[in-house]
């Protein structure tokens, strides 16, 4: 029984300590733009105009929980990013609204 619950709290602390690191890593957001947005929108946010809106300041126009939104559930020529998990569509958040 001890063995089971030594293994039961290193599993638990494993789980907490790696979404306290990607909650702390300043470049995940970065890198999963990279990924999954520069395709459309660009390396450098300028998006396609009449095509895909610039996120250069997207910040200053929407609030977080509408990015957030428009990430997981799409829009206009946006696909939704449901594969992405909470804590990276967060990550892609924090990058843009900064």
């Amino acid at each position: 029984m001890k063995k089971i619950l030594t293994t039961a709290v290193v599993l638990s602390a494993a789980t907490f300590a790696n979404a306290a690191w990607a909650k702390d890593d300043p470049a995940a957001g970065a890198q999963l733009y990279a990924i999954h947005c520069t395709a459309c929108h660009g390396a450098d946010r300028a998006g396609m105009p009449g095509a895909f809106p610039a996120l250069t300041d997207v910040g200053k126009r929407l609030q977080p929980a509408q990015i957030k939104e428009k990430i997981s559930k799409g829009g206009g020529l946006m696909p939704p990013f449901s594969q992405l998990s909470q804590q990276e569509i967060d990550d892609i958040t924090r990058f843009l609204a900064k």
